[in-house]
């Protein structure tokens, strides 16, 4: 009976991963075109939209919604309660936190809304949200909320220059 009900699931969730390396809550909800890499967790009652990618590593807890068009890059933590909108880049080892007095029962999640682009090891506050198009440059620990439209790095996280500026610096960088 086991091995009938293991084939059934690794026959469902095949076309989304590897079953034998990654697990995937039979209560998530997987969009369509959804990636997952090597050794990924995805917890219950976990929502991701379409065409995602999720990293070798990336431990994605019960409870999270990510939108659409979004790719997490590896080792990435993404505990309860967080929310990631549309169109995000999260950097490989970035950190997300809920939980503002270890080990209480009370969370509270990181929203990140839509067009968001997080740098590789960033780590972010419980509760903090940062605002549409922003960037947090690498290693930031954000401590606070970040504005729509801005780039933020350091420790704590400041505002440094405008998203604008950002993308000029890319594009010239790109040419």
């Amino acid at each position: 009976m086991v091995f009938i009900l293991a084939i059934l699931v690794i026959t469902i969730l095949e076309k989304h991963l590897n079953p034998v390396i990654n697990f995937v809550s039979p209560k998530a909800k997987i969009g369509e075109n959804v990636k997952i890499w090597h050794f990924a967790y995805i917890g219950e009652n976990t929502s991701i939209g379409n065409n995602v990618m999720i990293g070798s590593l990336t431990h994605v807890d019960y409870g999270v919604k990510i939108g659409n068009n979004c790719r997490i890059e590896g080792s990435v933590y993404i505990p309860p309660l967080t929310e990631i909108g549309n169109y995000v880049f999260i950097g490989p080892g970035a950190a997300f936190t809920n939980d503002p007095y270890p080990m209480s029962k009370k969370m509270i999640g990181v929203i990140v809304e839509d067009g968001v682009i997080i740098g590789g090891r960033s780590v972010f506050k419980p509760g903090v949200r940062i605002g549409k198009n922003s960037v947090i440059a690498m290693a930031s620990v954000v401590t606070k909320d970040v504005p729509p439209n801005v780039v933020v790095m350091g420790h704590p996280a400041k505002v440094k220059y405008s998203r604008e500026e950002y993308d000029i610096k890319k594009d010239n960088w790109n040419s």
